[in-house]
């Protein structure tokens, strides 16, 4: 049951600007400060490391499960906190925006594959998989995207066919996020060529399956320390153990997960959004042109007027959704709405914030360059932008 806090409770944005919130209890602002206090230690500085190793360690993986922050919502039994709260998975998707860790895959493993883990399996693939999912061994991805389909799910080639007590898997996968790191990986694939939406079926491949091969480990515009590459199939043998949820149900169990996603996604748009504007909020008061600070031209104030009054309303759109998630409310275009609005807005207010730093936004040392090129995926990945919008305006019947 999702309870609220009184209406006189506050909170402080990063510059310690009051803003009104109905959404966190003091568990949840604990929990914040656990893991601001986590991601300090443990991630920021090392993160540059990693950015130029293009990966991850996965020992941050462990450290992240012996704290807690790994499948939260998994039950007790199979080693979670069993605890289904999305506000928790929100609080940790923006501390992670906010402390630039922009290379972590544990909001994936939480809030795309955790779910599917959760609610698909069987007694013996829950046992088998999600003790190691809690405790960071087992490092999670699903793949969807091909080198011809994307947003498009219906236009995916990678097939699958029977033989005997197992499937035997051929296609490839790109853009696959955690793709080298990854043990355990949730593919989509083609069971049967003639059924249309009900001929797709998910398979668990795990590390070390002959035929099983990953490619590079691409070379992206942002997100440098994040582990995205290519997969490939060959004569893969699946045991049919290893099927998740129904036969022939596999784009029907997308669609019932990808509102979660698309929700997390707005989620780290929304708080990059804020982040940066109090970066550029305190820019602009110490910087000075002509003799004064460049926030005292009316151009500069506003600017970020504008921006500010359009972070804190997608930031109180983003409670709501939460809360209607929560509640089990939240549709398809729900999420359509929240996941293409709030990226598109992100991806404004950080332009906009490099520009009102000048030449030295355009400078990687300073965080807003580094946001910019980092937030040019949230765009596109999750469902693009113009697919979000076909699905609002489908929904009108039109």
């Amino acid at each position: 049951m999702v309870r609220h806090v009184r209406s006189t409770d506050r909170k402080s944005s990063s510059l310690g600007v009051p803003v009104q919130s109905a959404l966190y209890e003091a568990e949840h602002e604990a929990f914040r400060a656990m893991v601001r206090d986590f991601l300090a230690k443990e991630i920021v500085p090392h993160h540059a490391t990693w950015e130029d190793a293009g990966i991850v360690d996965r020992s941050v993986w462990l450290k992240a499960g012996e704290q807690g922050l790994l499948g939260m919502d998994v039950p007790e039994e199979y080693g979670g906190a069993g605890v289904k709260d999305f506000r928790y998975n929100a609080i940790l998707a923006a501390e992670i925006s906010r402390a630039g860790a922009s290379g972590l895959g544990f909001t994936l493993q939480n809030d795309v594959v955790a779910p599917y883990l959760i609610n698909l399996t069987t007694e013996e693939q829950k046992r088998r998989w999600l003790p190691g999912v809690v405790s960071g061994e087992i490092i999670t991805a699903i793949a969807m995207t091909e080198p011809g389909a994307g947003s498009d799910l219906q236009g995916l080639q990678t097939t699958a066919r029977r033989d005997g007590d197992e499937w035997v898997l051929n296609g490839s996968k790109t853009f696959i996020t955690n793709g080298i790191n990854a043990d355990l990986v949730i593919v989509v694939a083609r069971t049967d060529p003639d059924a249309g939406a009900r001929g797709f079926s998910l398979l668990v491949v795990e590390r070390g399956m002959p035929g099983f091969e990953r490619g590079r480990n691409l070379e992206k515009v942002g997100l440098k320390a994040q582990d995205t590459a290519e997969l490939f199939f060959d004569d893969v043998r699946v045991p049919a153990a290893n099927l998740l949820g129904t036969e022939g149900h596999g784009f029907f169990h997308l669609m019932e997960n990808l509102p979660q996603e698309r929700l997390s996604i707005a989620a780290v748009a929304v708080a990059a959004s804020r982040l940066i504007l109090d970066l550029t909020v305190d820019y602009c008061r110490n910087r000075t042109a002509f003799g004064r600070p460049i926030g005292t031209f009316q151009n500069t104030r506003f600017e970020l007027a504008e921006m500010h009054t359009e972070v804190t309303i997608a930031e109180t759109y983003l409670e709501k959704a939460i809360l209607e998630h929560n509640a089990g409310r939240f549709t398809v275009e729900d999420a359509a709405m929240a996941k293409w609005w709030t990226t598109e807005l992100q991806k404004g207010v950080v332009d906009r914030c490099l520009q009102l730093h000048g030449g030295y936004g355009y400078m990687l040392e300073y965080p807003v360059a580094k946001a910019f090129l980092d937030s040019r995926i949230q765009t596109i990945y999750g469902g693009t932008t113009e697919i979000m919008k076909e699905i609002v305006g489908r929904s009108l019947g039109v």
